[in-house]
């Protein structure tokens, strides 16, 4: 049984080296393609519109076919997007191909989360999260070799696409062990329960809790992300290159935050590591807030991105504890169809905002953000918790 955990961890490597992709390709993309730079918005609306999608639907297509034949055919439906992203003539290819591309990435997405909620322990949660960071920070450096080594723009898809190839059919391989309970995690198969619609899941006791906590993550998360560099410019008087690099630490926060948290749940049970992710939040944001210098500009980012770490995992994981094991499938996909409208809505609100108001609202969308995570976590734990 060994040798399914580490196809999971690649897996979650998987699911991050796309997601960086087009956003490093596209400068040279949109030149190529004759399109207009911000073009690359309505294709990652699209892609983020196929992850819902698949997302909502997740449930009913993980109990006819099972999580480890819907992660291998959404694999390999995004390696085909992948590739046929390094074909396509002209912009309005690409919108098509994003389609499949995000409904590939949104089933798998839903399916492993539920499965390792399901059947691993607290600190796998956590360190695949740390995997797919970690599968986030290599894409932009395919893409960027592919670039200076004369492959192009198309090269570095076509390279990330037969990656993903490979591991559709390593899944494919491994699928009789995804049928037998995994030995590491003491998780408890669900049974076939009816399934509900999703007004039924909504009116679930502590659904909506759930969903606004995943919401609010997303919001203070990619915010924090997306408009870091432009803040430390138009507030802090920072150069852009500088801004630049001090805005990877958030990501830097996340990712090494994921490793470290993976054994603190050694420790602390989900509930307390989301309080813990929230204290070490609210502590960055306040570093922003304080008129103290560079020093506590990198270091509220930082303490920004380790804060937000175990939150979405540990979120994750206790699904079947708040929800049932029968029932989690369908209420993770709910909950990934949140997160994802979450990124959709809420970074792109902040930019209206800042862009009519000031952008001097940076810290305080996000203690905003984080305030919504907490009182919506409050109301969660108070919830009765079923035996996993």
């Amino acid at each position: 049984m060994s040798l399914l955990l580490p196809i999971i961890y690649t897996a979650f490597i998987s699911l991050g080296l796309p997601d960086s992709l087009l956003g490093s390709a596209w400068p040279e993309m949109c030149l190529q393609l004759e399109a207009p730079v911000s073009y690359a918005g309505i294709i990652s609306m699209i892609i983020s519109a196929g992850t819902i999608l698949s997302s909502l639907s997740s449930d009913r297509v993980t109990r006819r076919l099972g999580a480890g034949r819907v992660t291998a055919i959404s694999v390999a439906l995004t390696a085909s997007a992948l590739f046929g992203f390094s074909l396509a003539p002209n912009f309005w290819v690409l919108c098509l191909i994003a389609l499949p591309y995000g409904l590939g990435a949104g089933a798998v997405d839903a399916a492993l989360n539920n499965y390792v909620a399901l059947h691993y322990q607290a600190k796998h949660m956590s360190w695949l999260h740390c995997f797919w960071g970690l599968g986030a920070s290599i894409g932009p450096y395919i893409m960027g070799a592919c670039l200076t080594g004369g492959l192009g723009w198309q090269g570095g898809y076509r390279v990330i696409s037969l990656l993903q190839a490979g591991l559709t059919a390593a899944l494919l391989l491994t699928l009789p062990l995804w049928t037998r309970r995994p030995e590491q995690g003491g998780g408890q198969a669900p049974s076939q329960s009816p399934t509900l619609g999703l007004r039924e899941l909504v009116r679930l006791p502590g659904a909506k809790a759930a969903l606004t906590a995943l919401i609010c993550y997303q919001g203070t998360e990619q915010t924090a992300g997306l408009w870091a560099a432009s803040y430390m410019v138009l507030v802090r008087g920072m150069n852009p290159e500088r801004a630049a690099s001090w805005a990877a630490l958030v990501y830097l926060g996340i990712t090494a935050g994921r490793f470290l948290s993976g054994f603190i749940t050694l420790k602390l049970n989900d509930q307390k590591m989301v309080r813990l992710g929230l204290a070490v939040t609210v502590l960055g944001i306040v570093c922003l807030l304080l008129p103290l210098g560079s020093a506590a500009l990198w270091t509220g980012l930082l303490l920004i991105g380790m804060g937000c770490a175990p939150i979405y995992p540990s979120l994750l994981h206790e699904t079947p504890a708040n929800f049932g094991p029968d029932l989690s499938q369908a209420v993770m996909g709910l909950q990934m169809a949140c997160a994802y409208a979450g990124t959709l809505v809420l970074p792109p609100l902040f930019g209206l905002l800042a862009q009519n108001l000031s952008f001097h609202l940076y810290p305080a969308y996000l203690l905003a953000m984080a305030a919504g995570m907490f009182f919506s976590c409050r109301v969660l734990d108070r919830q009765p918790k079923f035996e996993v």
